[in-house]
């Protein structure tokens, strides 16, 4: 099947310098009288390069099939985060520093995608919220409403969000795990 440079898209992976990059930003530029151009910038997945690559309509590249699977979060320690594949039940590590952002969501027993090249865990997908205790915050006070503002409050993972001023100490929030924002109380 021939390929369109409309294919690359944000979050897709393609070879580039003999290594499997995902495509972080793209611009599609069409000008008179000249192909159609895609720009992108793209990181690699194995060394964490940052490449820029304009491809032209026309050009050959190859997107690259990338295999997904559960996995729930076990622990983490200095280097590590190591997971757990729900259907082998086979275990595996990835670096701190490639899934930094991912951490600030997870807990012990949180499911998640694992992405995998060739085999290897190269990287975690989130579900789109997730449920989070509120360790720290400050009290509510009578009269406060939802529609009333907010307030910081530090969750068992150790990020702060804004919450609603009603929201106290113990309760469980759900976040929305793209944007960093608080969703609904959880039950």
């Amino acid at each position: 099947m021939a390929q369109s440079i409309t294919d690359l898209k944000v979050g897709r992976i393609v070879m580039f310098n003999d290594e499997p990059c995902v495509i972080t930003t793209n611009s599609f530029m069409r000008t008179a009288q000249r192909k159609p151009v895609m720009r992108t910038k793209l990181r690699s997945i194995i060394s964490g390069k940052v490449f820029e690559k304009t491809f032209v309509s026309g050009e050959d590249f190859e997107l690259v099939n990338i295999e997904k699977s559960n996995a729930q979060f076990m622990y983490k320690d200095a280097e590590f985060a190591y997971f757990m594949d729900n259907a082998s039940f086979d275990q595996f590590q990835l670096s701190i520093a490639d899934i930094e952002d991912a951490l600030k969501y997870l807990k012990e027993g949180v499911d998640t995608i694992v992405t995998k090249f060739e085999g290897r865990p190269i990287g975690i997908e989130l579900p789109p919220k997730v449920a989070l205790k509120v360790i720290e915050t400050t009290p509510g006070v009578k009269g406060d409403t939802a529609s009333g503002g907010g307030k910081p409050a530090t969750l068992e993972t150790g990020i702060t969000v804004t919450v609603p001023l009603f929201i106290q100490e113990g309760e469980s929030v759900r976040i929305n795990t793209e944007t960093g924002e608080y969703v609904e109380r959880a039950n």
